[in-house]
């Protein structure tokens, strides 16, 4: 289906290639990003309606593009892109010919459609993490091969508060779909011992999660397929051919080299946050589920800075719940985007029951935004700052100061690691 309208777009700067493709979308045209140096008969292959190349004037590759194809050109020294929707909405309606065919509900049909006649009657596992991509995920497999489906949903120690058991207790009550629970704290926290550095954090988690779902996977007999929630921003983040890594996002650059599976599969890869969240409004799955906060594959082991303990991620996780539950308190969940608590690994001295004490600062981080590619902070007000200080610091045992993240993204990453 994609492919029958499909834009491309090549990127010379490195920084608003996202955007673009968001925006295309946006005006039910399949767009992708594909590196710079693509040759002429790659592109050729991929049979593009047109092309948006984000380069200086009088590039020399432009030029060879406008050769071959319908081309529209930016230069964003000279020329806002945010405010040129309506310019490359022109652009694909009246110079490439699109009619607009790429939407979410031709999406799931499709993916279902396609899911079925690709895995017939063998047996898949998928990764199910909770959130709204491997639910989405485990939706759609459910639809097209039922109890060929078996969901496996590793706790690894890294988990918010009570999330394991409200996972569970949604996928297999909600939906009926085949679900087994791995109990997995101290293997990962074992793997995961003295490592401070975020890159080899997710590698591990990557690795890991990849072997568990391996033995399982043995335990039932022949399973061919493992299915995760890798979306578009994971591949792009992780780095598209010549493109720099922002991070290595532990589904994607993170995986092992072996992979005891025929194939992985991913539905979602090509699909924006946003995207994923429409599927699965679709799909007939609740609000409350589809617009639950992200949260990414390695869990809190990327809020957690510096060496993972159990006693830090404890800390982390009462801190983050008093946050998620002041900030729902407030009615201000359904317009933040994401927020969450970090543990700094930072300790400054503070006064606790008048002595001294020498305790962890947390952070609080908010955003707004689309597509989770681009993102602004969320202004979240004084009083609801303040309560959520006082509770956490009077509540929490280790935590003796609270500091707000006011970085849009970018410069910074939603997360901090």
């Amino acid at each position: 289906m994609k492919n029958d309208e499909l834009i491309v777009i090549l990127d010379f700067y490195g920084q608003y290639d996202q955007l673009i493709a968001r925006r295309v979308r946006e005006c039910n045209v399949y767009s992708e990003v594909l590196d710079c140096d693509t040759s002429i008969e790659k592109l050729k292959e991929k049979n593009p309606k047109g092309m948006i190349v984000i380069c200086e004037e009088n590039n020399a590759a432009c030029r060879q593009l406008k050769e071959n194809f319908n081309v529209l050109e930016f230069n964003p020294e000279a020329t806002p892109i945010v405010n040129e929707t309506e310019t490359i909405k022109d652009f694909l309606y009246n110079v490439c010919g699109c009619t607009g065919t790429w939407s979410m509900t031709a999406f799931a049909q499709e993916s279902v459609k396609g899911l079925k006649e690709k895995i017939g009657d063998k047996k898949v596992l998928c990764a199910l993490s909770g959130g709204v991509d491997s639910s989405v995920c485990a939706v759609l497999l459910n639809k097209a091969v039922g109890q060929n489906l078996t969901c496996i949903l590793v706790d690894h120690g890294l988990m918010r508060k009570n999330e394991a058991k409200e996972v569970e207790a949604v996928v297999k009550d909600q939906y009926g779909i085949n679900l087994i629970k791995i109990d997995a704290e101290d293997r990962f926290l074992g793997k995961l011992k003295g490592i401070t550095d975020p890159e080899q954090k997710r590698k591990i988690i990557g690795e890991e999660f990849i072997r568990v779902f391996e033995e399982e996977a043995k335990k039932l007999g022949k399973i061919n397929y493992l299915v995760q929630g890798t979306i578009y921003p994971d591949i792009l983040e992780s780095g598209v051919g010549k493109a720099k890594i922002v991070k290595s996002h532990h589904n994607v650059g993170g995986l092992p080299e072996h992979i005891d599976f025929e194939e992985i599969i991913e539905p979602l890869k090509d699909l924006f946050k946003n995207e994923v969240r429409q599927v699965g409004l679709v799909l007939g799955i609740p609000e409350k589920l589809v617009y639950r906060q992200p949260f990414p594959g390695p869990g809190l082991g990327v809020r957690v800075l510096g060496e993972l303990t159990k006693d830090k991620l404890d800390i982390l996780r009462e801190a983050d719940y008093i946050y998620r539950e002041e900030i729902a308190n407030a009615g201000l969940d359904k317009e933040l985007n994401q927020y969450f608590a970090i543990l700094t690994g930072l300790k400054t001295v503070g006064v606790k029951n008048e002595a001294r004490a020498y305790e962890y600062v947390v952070a609080l981080r908010s955003v707004i935004t689309i597509d989770f590619m681009t993102a602004k902070i969320g202004k979240i007000p004084y009083e609801v700052l303040e309560k959520v200080s006082s509770r956490i610091t009077s509540e929490v045992a280790g935590v003796g100061r609270v500091v707000y993240d006011i970085t849009s993204k970018p410069p910074a990453t939603i997360e901090w690691e």
